[in-house]
């Protein structure tokens, strides 16, 4: 199978160079990949001229809305991928990290564009700020797409999940990829690039795919392009320094080497689920993907008088583990992903090995299930304990990428997190106690040199996911060594590809740019309740004030037995002297919500279908028995759903008879669109 690149709509032929890729298992050539013939300067500009305006024309909701038939094309295509990387050395076990995963990712995205993010295609950041007292001027910070390329380059170790945990939050960005695999395990990212192409579902120009070098890329990157690279420090380091990315001002994602620990908290002891989960997540991270995971864990902390329990359960753990084919089913660990890699990893093991004893695992001496051991990848799972971690250097900054970890004693909380932070910034680190002041002291303790902590406890044993597994909801990157990046996190994982704009001028022009009313822009009145009409016809600033409502000592004493709120500041004047907010009794913020309801509310059946919430309440003002209000309300933003309705977010301000502002918040109604003729 000789791979293809995807470029400019269309699958193009190998070039001159040509690199045969072997199996992990067999050590036989299942593809060969190819570099050259590609000119880089034109697959950039099909991207950013092609693709670029193909997503930026869609909203939000129509771009989470492609993820996810994505998604659902992906997963019923999933076993052909699961085929393919049972080469690389990936159990099935570790093919549902990397397929399902990835596919699961598309997912999240899908599903938080559709609920976290409007339907529109840019972002309003923040509240309007006033610029001068008059109000005539103002300010509001909005978020837009990147009118460049997301170019993303892919590790060996997760061909799937990698392309795909970088794919969703470019594209529901709106933002077009050209993505480069790993070449050791492009033949699965060459699959899983086809099934997307073939499924018709992206716009073009939204994904290419590239086998091989990526030539003279970079020279043609510009201040609207952005990288995500996941791979060596050395690599990184040596893309970052490139000079077309220091001079255009780049954006460079990076998430690279990291030393990521886990932590046996001293209450712990022998016996505790803690003990018991820190052992069985340790041996997990070592033998899962042959320990060829970024987040793995690479150094094991445990109290010096536990050590010796903690390296007798490992022993006892991994003795148990079955290396060999990974198609398999009694198989539990495949090979690494290839010669070269299990040449890297021993180097690194024999490193290590100048300051730490090999406790368990003999590099030369092993078997393997339904495998040849001399032609595969093979290595065992190598335990080490360092009996001096203090005083060690190479076991805080060499990481064996393979089923390779190294335990080390530590003697109070101080010396774990002095420990933990020599590893110079991780992706990870899990902590394992029962102690919520111990958990605390180590998350302060070791936070700034980490993206993620896990604390896991026997309270969560049974949901939590494990020490080495990023979430598409929670941030995947570290500081320092990690690379400094971040990646996932939710929707805050589109700023990469986007560009926050302050944007300055009348209120008047500020909500016509960006379609959001805010306080000073012009009000539009009608005859009609605003209320009456359809989500279409309703115009982005249409008023409605109602008329005053007195309240009365009755009104605040029914309310307050009829909802049982009896709170002192609403039923006694004596108990509210002194107050600093009250000046005696007050009526309940809730009631003015309710009696503002009642003020502005359209009863009869019409366009408004339901109240689903409001955001932002503040009371301001308390107000006393014989005191008056009244309500603006006015339309601030719309936002379409689908054929039937829309979402219509209102600005309400409930203010005094002397017009003072006692309250403010914003209400959320879902309004039908027009029927059809």
């Amino acid at each position: 199978m000789k791979l293809e690149s995807y470029v400019r709509g269309q699958w193009v032929a190998p070039g001159k160079d040509i690199t045969d890729i072997r199996s992990a298992v067999t050590g036989d050539t299942v593809a060969q990949a190819t570099s050259g013939g590609l000119d880089m300067r034109e697959v950039l500009a099909y991207a950013r001229n092609t693709g670029g305006p193909n997503l930026r024309r869609l909203t939000f909701h129509q771009r989470a809305d492609l993820l996810k038939k994505l998604a659902q094309y992906l997963t019923e295509r999933k076993d052909q991928l699961y085929k393919l990387s049972f080469q690389t050395g990936a159990t099935r076990t570790d093919n549902m990290i990397d397929v399902d995963g990835g596919i699961g990712t598309l997912f999240v995205y899908a599903g938080k564009g559709r609920r976290e993010l409007p339907n529109s295609t840019f972002l309003i950041d923040g509240a309007p700020e006033q610029l001068g007292k008059g109000g005539t001027f103002a300010g509001q910070h909005i978020v837009t797409s990147l009118h460049g390329v997301a170019v993303h380059i892919n590790a060996f170790n997760f061909p799937c999940w990698g392309l795909l945990e970088k794919l969703a939050p470019a594209l529901l960005a709106g933002v077009p990829v050209v993505t480069k695999p790993a070449t050791v395990t492009s033949y699965v990212a060459h699959a899983l690039a086809r099934m997307i192409a073939e499924s018709g579902i992206l716009p073009e120009g939204a994904l290419q795919f590239i086998v091989g070098s990526t030539g003279d890329l970079f020279d043609h990157l510009t201040c609207q392009d952005a990288v995500s690279f996941t791979g060596s420090a050395a690599t990184s380091e040596m893309l970052q320094r490139h000079p077309v990315i220091a001079r255009e001002a780049v954006r460079f994602v990076a998430e690279r080497d990291s030393l990521n620990a886990a932590i046996l908290a001293p209450d712990a002891i022998p016996g505790t689920p803690e003990f018991d989960l820190f052992v069985k997540e340790v041996a997990k991270e070592m033998t899962v993907k042959a320990g060829q995971k970024c987040t793995a864990i690479r150094r094991a902390l445990a109290p010096s008088a536990y050590v010796d329990a903690v390296i007798a359960a490992l022993r006892e753990r991994l003795a148990k583990v079955t290396m060999g084919n990974p198609e398999l089913e009694t198989v539990r660990m495949g090979p690494v992903v290839g010669l070269d890699q299990r040449r890297d990893v021993l180097a690194h093991v024999a490193k290590l090995r100048t300051e730490a004893e090999l406790v368990f695992g003999d590099p030369d001496n092993f078997t393997v299930e339904g495998a040849d051991v001399t032609r595969g990848a093979f290595i065992p799972p190598l335990l080490l304990h360092c009996a001096d971690p203090v005083r060690a250097t190479q076991v805080q900054s060499v990481e064996a990428f393979g089923p390779v970890s190294t335990v080390m004693g530590y003697d109070t909380l101080e010396n774990a997190i002095a420990l933990t932070n020599r590893g110079g910034g991780s992706l990870v680190a899990s902590v394992y106690t029962y102690d919520p002041r111990t958990a605390a002291d180590l998350v302060f303790g070791i936070g700034t040199f980490h993206g993620r902590l896990v604390l896991i406890d026997r309270d969560c044993a049974k949901e939590q996911t494990g020490h080495g597994s990023p979430m598409p909801q929670m941030v995947h990157g570290g500081p320092g060594r990690a690379g400094g990046g971040e990646e996932l996190g939710g929707i805050r994982s589109l700023h990469h590809y986007m560009q926050r704009t302050a944007v300055q001028g009348s209120p008047a022009m500020l909500t016509r740019v960006t379609g959001s009313w805010s306080k000073g822009a012009p009000v539009v009145e009608k005859d009609r309740h605003p209320f009456r009409y359809h989500f279409e016809d309703l115009d982005i600033g249409q008023t409605f004030y109602s008329t005053e409502r007195t309240i009365t000592l009755e009104d605040i004493e029914h309310f307050a037995h009829f909802t049982g709120d009896t709170f002192y500041a609403h039923m006694d004047e004596e108990a509210t002297k002194g107050h600093p907010f009250f000046p005696g009794r007050v009526a309940h913020g809730y009631l003015l919500l309710s009696f503002a309801a009642g003020l502005f509310v359209d009863p009869d059946p019409g366009p408004v279908l339901a109240n689903y919430g409001l955001d932002s309440l503040r009371f301001i003002k308390p107000l006393q028995p014989g005191e008056s209000i009244r309500v603006r309300l006015t339309a601030k933003e719309k936002s379409p759903r689908n054929t039937q309705y829309g979402e219509v977010r209102w600005d309400v301000e409930i203010t005094t008879g002397t017009g003072e502002t006692a309250a403010t918040y914003e209400l959320l109604t879902m309004n039908a669109v027009r029927p059809k003729a």
